[in-house]
């Protein structure tokens, strides 16, 4: 095994480690701890917040209501005001003010800024009635206990998330009440609002701090981040690292590609990548160095696979929950969606570090001694696999079979099946020894067997099964879905020790047992309110921006600025955008990064895409602006993730971070691919093509990485590497290569549209370029496309009524008047000026011809393919793998 003579000793990387702990508390839980008679004031306030949250999201309060008569039901509004209640007053506990401010005790100022920022919250739910009858008329009160709302809101967000997304705010807040000095250019110029106006909309209704994304904090994310949270107390986190090095260990970078495939499945559940950095971390990152990574490239293994961590369903960093509020998509397709470009990044990924391995000569940890044969192992893994399938058979057809026959009892069904499946996977987890965290810095780290450190903690993956059962088999909702894996991962936390002990025949240690995972749930209830703080907090100001938006139309003005700028270049308008959403994502948490690049830079992609004849699916700009966003936590100067890793490894940071990134450009090339190829999506793929879709993409993706990183089966010439890039946009995009030799549509006037839509068919497609005078400024035109999908009725004009578009042929031009307000094209009543002069008209219509399958061009990607490995297999000086 190849060692690191740089190596730091077991001493100073356990301070690394804690120093990065640290720093992963203060920014994800808050740095303070107090002692005396303050010392429970933290840990009770939040197991407090986390009973609150499971409590109204049961059924209990509809029971006690029916059975007992007690009404204490709160509607989703009112669970915004308590969820930011909490937030606001824990943030002033648990994060100091500044550096200097007491770290031991809470002050006097605190104190206070907690209670008002509980009472300017609570203020809408005592007075909700007198407020809702005086809509939209402030009182003075009203504006009192809204203006110092948003100041203790701001100040709470500086403490909990520092200055990035509090002077963002600021400028948006800023733009509501001075919008139209004279001092700004005319383009971004509006009306402005009153004071009383802005103070109504921000906080006293449900368009700015009150609104979706905070409603989306409170009734969604706390729940998987309080599930994440006790699943990681129980021991689920140590058992999927120790899992992950068992199995990849042994092989070339091991540590590294253990590392990216503990961060992976961290990624399940965690909405933090600086968490996920610090908690792998820790343990991968010695163990890279001492098989001969560098400091720096040890950390930004861990940096670029926790950052990818946040874009893997189902939780996607908490983002997932507001990107289907914001969307429309339901739940399910989100994780459809996002599923097969987060899995090819991964995959790439582990390539980059094999192939940073190879060119290191690395080696992998050492194996443990055989004691099975091949033929054998190969045996027991087949015949595991199989009585596994027999019984997800089982239970899928069994449970399938029992909500048919017997539906009033398939829910006790399914609990009884977990119960059976939880107590086996137990008892033959207590005939093995609990696992412990090992230390990454003794002398020799020979691997245990997969199999017995598998077996150890199966059980964990129930609860994970329960979620992802929950949503994708029963459609469930979000919030219940994970209401039931969390119940589920309370009863392990809770009964996995005493059982334990119990079956391994120690009854004498059943109340330690017990006292153990009492804790263990204790704990994880504490972490995960901690952690929802900065969330909280996080979704509550990027209302104001939200709010702003809404108010004052800016999202419009964004895309004008833009178009402006890439001279409707659509390549160019991506890369703006891309550039954009790396710059507001800096500093930021995952949830307020989603929702600071949403509502600015998606509606951008969607709307400049129109009008360059792409019709971009709204999922896909959401997930692009998304994975750029991401992208800024391990981007230099600001990336965190890069400064958690480099505290680990004793790296510089900003060195972490380049090199970072450099490990993530296959991460940026996902965005473009999948604006220009929805299919990696998985929009309108049948479930034969979707394993056809990912096989190519990890194949394209795998020989990107092999060009950016200068090495395949030998270091590239530069010829090698131009032809490696040239074969993955091929299979990426064949479609490009067949555009150029015969192009997608046949154009026709815009007068055509009236007969050919009598003359096709059901359910065929036809593109309309759209011209007309702009909206806001009649002396510019504008242009969009439209897709319209021909309805099933008859010919004659109940094609178009049921469209609801209006056209009438005007010598040679198609006039379109304004749609109609129950036509799916009403929207683009707001982009043109249907009643000037110049009429709005059909320029184009488009229809899509009949062509040869683009995956032709494989063969001759696949060819040159060929080449490559004929020319590097003579230069090849030891295995590929």
């Amino acid at each position: 095994m190849v060692t690191n003579p740089d190596q730091t000793a077991p001493v100073s990387s356990a301070r690394s480690a804690d120093a990065a702990a640290e720093m992963a508390a203060a920014a994800d839980a808050g740095g303070r701890h107090p002692r005396g008679w303050q010392a429970g004031l933290i840990p009770v306030t939040c197991f407090i917040w986390a009973v609150f949250q499971i409590f109204y999201s049961s059924n209990v309060p509809f029971w006690m209501a029916d059975v007992f008569g007690v009404n204490i039901i709160l509607n989703n509004t009112e669970i915004r005001l308590f969820h930011l209640s909490f937030a606001l007053f824990l943030t002033a506990v648990a994060f100091p003010l500044l550096r200097s401010s007491p770290k031991n005790y809470v002050p006097w100022y605190d104190w206070v800024l907690g209670i008002v920022g509980i009472a300017c919250c609570l203020y809408l739910f005592v007075f909700k009635n007198e407020i809702a009858v005086r809509a939209g008329l402030p009182t003075t009160p009203d504006l009192i206990a809204s203006a110092v709302g948003l100041v203790i809101l701001g100040v709470a967000v500086y403490r909990s998330l520092g200055l990035p997304l509090l002077i963002v705010a600021s400028v948006f807040l800023g733009y509501t009440f001075f919008g139209s000095a004279e001092w700004l250019p005319d383009v971004i110029q509006w009306k402005g609002a009153s004071f009383g106006k802005a103070m109504w909309h921000y906080w006293m209704q449900t368009e700015g701090v009150f609104g979706v994304a905070l409603g989306v904090s409170a009734q969604m994310i706390f729940l998987f981040v309080l599930f994440g949270s006790i699943l990681e107390k129980a021991g689920a986190g140590n058992y999927f690292i120790q899992i992950s090095f068992a199995a990849l260990g042994h092989l070339r970078g091991g540590p590294a590609k253990a590392a990216v495939c503990a961060s992976a499945m961290s990624g399940l559940y965690s909405g933090s990548s600086i968490a996920n950095v610090v908690t792998t971390g820790t343990f991968t990152i010695p163990l890279m160095k001492r098989t001969g990574f560098k400091p720096e490239k040890a950390g930004a293994v861990e940096v670029a696979s926790s950052t990818n961590g946040q874009l893997t369903p189902p939780v996607m960093g908490a983002a997932a929950f507001l990107m289907a509020e914001f969307t429309g998509v339901a739940y399910t397709d989100i994780i459809v969606h996002a599923l097969v470009p987060a899995l090819v990044s991964y995959i790439a990924l582990i390539y980059i570090v094999h192939l940073e391995a190879l060119k290191l000569g690395l080696k992998g940890l050492d194996r443990p001694p055989a004691v099975l044969s091949l033929a054998r192992r190969l045996i027991g893994f087949l015949t595991g696999f199989i009585v596994i399938a027999i019984l997800t058979g089982l239970v899928y057809f069994g449970l399938g079979w029992v909500k048919v026959a017997l539906p009033e009892w398939s829910f006790l069904v399914a609990v009884a099946a977990c119960v059976v499946a939880y107590l086996v996977l137990l008892m033959r987890a207590s005939r093995h020894p609990d696992l412990e965290i090992d230390d990454p810095n003794k002398s020799e780290s020979v691997l245990p067997y997969f199999a017995d450190v598998a077996i150890t903690g199966l059980y964990f993956v129930l609860p994970i099964v329960i979620l992802i059962w929950c949503i994708i088999i029963e459609r469930l909702s979000p919030t219940l879905s994970a209401f039931w894996a969390t119940m589920a991962m309370t009863a392990v936390a809770l009964t996995q020790h005493p059982l334990k002990a119990i079956m391994r025949g120690e009854v004498g240690q059943l109340g330690s047992a017990t006292r153990r995972g009492v804790g263990e749930w204790i704990d994880g209830m504490i972490a995960g309110s901690r952690n929802m703080i900065a969330i909280a907090v996080a979704t509550g100001i990027a209302g104001v921006i939200v709010g702003t938006v809404s108010l004052t139309g800016m999202h419009q003005i964004i895309s004008e600025f833009v178009e402006y700028l890439s001279g409707g270049s659509l390549m160019l308008m991506l890369l703006l955008v891309a550039g954009m959403s790396l710059i507001l994502g800096m500093g930021l948490p995952t949830t307020a990064n989603y929702i600071v690049v949403s509502t600015l830079m998606a509606p951008v992609i969607v709307t400049l895409g129109a009008k360059s004849g792409l019709i971009i699916p709204l999922i896909a700009a959401h997930l692009f602006v998304f994975y750029f966003g991401i992208l800024a936590d391990d981007t230099p100067p600001v990336g965190l993730a890069a400064f958690a890793a480099s505290a680990i490894s004793g790296g510089d940071p900003i060195k972490t971070g380049v090199q970072g990134f450099m490990y993530d450009i296959r991460t940026a090339l996902l965005p473009f691919l999948f604006i220009f190829n929805t299919e990696l999506l998985l929009i309108d793929v049948s479930a034969a093509k979707a394993f056809f879709v990912f096989g190519v993409a990890v194949m394209a993706m795998m020989l990107f990485a092999a060009a950016t990183q200068g090495y395949f089966l030998a270091p590239n010439r530069w010829w090698e590497t131009a032809a490696l890039l040239l074969i993955a946009f091929t299979l990426f995009r064949p479609g490009y290569w067949l555009d150029q030799v015969s192009p997608r549509y046949a154009s026709s006037p815009g007068t055509a549209f009236v007969q050919v839509i009598d003359e096709a068919k059901p359910g065929d497609k036809l593109r309309l370029e759209v011209s007309g005078p702009n909206a806001d400024n009649p002396d510019r035109t504008e242009r969009t496309t439209l897709v319209v999908t021909v309805p099933d009725k008859p010919a004659g004009g109940a094609r178009l009524q049921a469209l609801g578009l209006l056209v009438a042929n005007e010598g040679d031009v198609a006039k379109l008047d304004e749609p109609l307000p129950t036509s799916s094209f009403a929207k683009i009543g707001q982009q043109f000026d249907f009643y000037g002069d110049n009429p709005v008209q059909i320029a184009e219509l488009r229809q899509e011809r009949s062509r040869y399958p683009k995956e032709f061009f494989y063969l001759p990607a696949l060819l040159l393919l060929g080449i490559v490995i004929l020319f590097q297999r003579r230069r090849q000086t030891q295995p590929a793998f």
